[in-house]
């Protein structure tokens, strides 16, 4: 049996197949530019698949065939310890990228992944809460102090403006435009769009921004982000997200509220209030309209509750 060591240090069957994926991982972290935590997922998934071609006789990926791959997925539901959909969907996208970044690079004469279909994912509507809901978890930022004053900005920012944790703590100083109450966020792949800001949204920054940050920068070394943390430098996404909980349980938020909770709730609130859809899919930053849609179901959803408790006909 011949083994080769892929760029992690681990193993892999077959020296045709270790040089591959040795390139694609580099080609994944180079030129993509993907994060450690992509790499190791990516890796890791294909050295099963590879394993798998191993164990079933092919050493090499230019006589993989279709079949081939469908059995490795069925494999994988099906196994000793069976992934869930979403999991076999993520290492079909790494047995896609390896076999398309092949076919680019002349090792295998064509992609024979290209017609695989993942398997269906379950529908999971987004968690929400009402907008009762919203207001207690808002109130829950009590106090005076420069911490307090910033989760309080930070919270009304995420509720006003919809936008993705990540994408709240990246904002700059000069990010901000109080006076059009708008702000410029960054989004996935580097994207920037232009969102505007509700008054009690820019009444917390804008008390923020005179009474805490300050105090806050002055324990740090200097930098242009908005939200610091108590060491005066960029506040961090867990951070922000101990924040939201932390607030949760002093407002007594029973709700399972997630880092992406304000921002579910920003979407389904501007639906259920009648804003156009493709507003909406502007306003979060999505590429796709479809991807937007899905908080329509939840809208649908309790306008049939209404529906049903309130029309004449609804009943019997």
């Amino acid at each position: 049996m011949r083994w080769a060591l892929v760029s992690d240090g681990s193993r892999v069957n077959g020296v045709v197949h270790a040089r591959a994926l040795r390139a694609y991982l580099a080609h994944l972290a180079v030129e993509r530019g993907s994060s450690p935590n992509t790499l190791r997922s990516y890796a890791a998934d294909l050295r099963r698949y590879l394993d798998h071609l191993h164990a079933g006789g092919i050493e090499d990926l230019a006589v993989v065939r279709e079949s081939d791959v469908t059995a490795f997925l069925a494999a994988l539901r099906s196994g000793p310890v069976p992934l869930a959909a979403s999991s076999t969907a993520r290492a079909l996208a790494a047995v896609r990228g390896l076999h398309r970044f092949a076919t680019r690079e002349g090792l295998v004469p064509v992609d024979v992944t290209r017609s695989v279909v993942p398997p269906a994912l379950p529908k999971r509507l987004p968690r929400t809460l009402t907008v009762d809901q919203v207001e207690q978890l808002l109130a829950g930022c009590i106090g005076d102090g420069p911490v307090a004053l910033r989760d309080r900005a930070l919270l009304e920012l995420l509720y006003s403006t919809g936008a993705r944790i990540s994408e709240a703590v990246g904002i700059d100083l000069d990010d901000l435009d109080l006076a059009e109450r708008a702000v410029l966020l960054r989004g996935k792949g580097g994207k920037q769009r232009i969102v505007p800001v509700g008054r009690p949204a820019v009444a917390a920054v804008e008390a923020y921004r005179v009474r805490a940050r300050p105090v806050l920068a002055e324990r740090g070394r200097g930098t242009a982000a908005l939200l610091l943390n108590a060491r005066g430098a960029r506040l961090s996404r867990q951070s922000a997200w101990h924040a939201l909980r932390a607030a949760a349980e002093i407002a007594g938020v029973e709700a399972d509220v997630s880092p992406h909770t304000l921002r579910h709730c920003f979407a389904t609130h501007l639906l259920a209030g009648g804003a156009d859809v493709r507003v909406v899919q502007e306003l979060l930053g999505h590429a796709s309209v479809t991807t937007t849609q899905v908080y329509t179901h939840v809208t649908v959803d309790s306008l049939r509750e209404v529906y049903a408790t309130a029309h004449p006909r609804a009943r019997g």
